[in-house]
């Protein structure tokens, strides 16, 4: 069963759904077998491979059962995997065990790390889409700060976001994007924030699409620069074809590298 904490005491970027995800057992249990198919699971991990080439310390913000904690540990990265799912850190604690590698498992909030030193990563990820997941613009904000300030000058982060504009695509998502263009003429702050009626049983699971022009106005506002930029193909094998032929709408979602600049500096060119 999940943890009944009370909702005035959720952690900063985390509503009631979250939380009911986060702590229910069976969805971290049979999440790998629940993803196995999933074609982006393998394209991730191969785009970050290219760009993290050196190893270093690295931490995986959002590590969930440990798919890439474990993969870089493997390959001689020093790894701290952070979730704020006690059942997400179990099943990866299980397997890191079985596979003989070492791995530094905290449970904490991507948008509280202020235990953890400033400068003290090469490398950072947050993966399939778990920045959407955070609850609020603020919210959001604060987790890309955390980042910038745990990576070393010239650190890289690496991260997946899916794209608002891919809606235009389907009947149902065409109703919700309408909908959606209103609460952005309107100002409201959960514009661009997708709710599922029920996902893997957990009613109301929000997750915040971005448009291109958003991810790289949120990027460059934390103190980042955009070092590699893939539009996701709909399927997620791959980048989209013909790529300056209108991505920005036809992606699925993009992955991201981006490299911690000086935040004071003049605004870098964006692909």
């Amino acid at each position: 069963m999940s943890d009944r904490l009370p909702d005035w005491q959720l952690p900063a970027g985390v509503d009631r759904a979250l939380w009911e995800y986060l702590t229910t057992e069976a969805i971290a249990e049979d999440y790998d077998e629940y993803f196995a198919q999933t074609r982006l699971l393998t394209l991730d991990r191969d785009f970050l491979r290219e760009s993290f080439h050196e190893p270093g310390r690295l931490i995986d913000l959002g590590c969930g059962t440990g798919r890439l904690s474990l993969d870089f540990a493997a390959r001689g990265f020093d790894v701290v995997g952070i979730d704020l799912s006690t059942p997400m850190l179990d099943v990866t604690r299980r397997k890191m065990n079985s596979l003989g590698l070492s791995i530094e498992l905290r449970q904490a909030n991507i948008c509280d790390l202020s235990d953890l030193s400033a400068e003290s990563f090469d490398y950072a990820i947050s993966m399939f889409s778990t920045w959407g997941m955070v609850v609020g613009i603020e919210s959001r904000r604060r987790a890309l700060r955390e980042v910038h300030r745990l990576l070393r000058p010239g650190g890289k982060l690496g991260l997946h976001v899916h794209n608002r504009w891919f809606n235009f695509f389907d009947p149902q998502g065409r109703v919700w994007l309408f909908q959606d263009l209103g609460r952005q003429i309107l100002g409201s702050s959960q514009a661009g924030d997708k709710v599922q009626i029920r996902y893997r049983g957990i009613p109301n699971l929000r997750l915040h699409l971005f448009s291109a022009s958003e991810l790289r106005r949120e990027l460059r506002r934390a103190g980042f620069r955009i070092e590699r930029w893939l539009p996701l193909a709909p399927d997620r094998t791959g980048g989209i074809t013909f790529p300056k032929f209108f991505s920005s709408l036809r992606c699925n979602g993009w992955l991201v590298v981006a490299e911690r600049a000086d935040p004071s500096s003049a605004s870098p060119a964006i692909p």
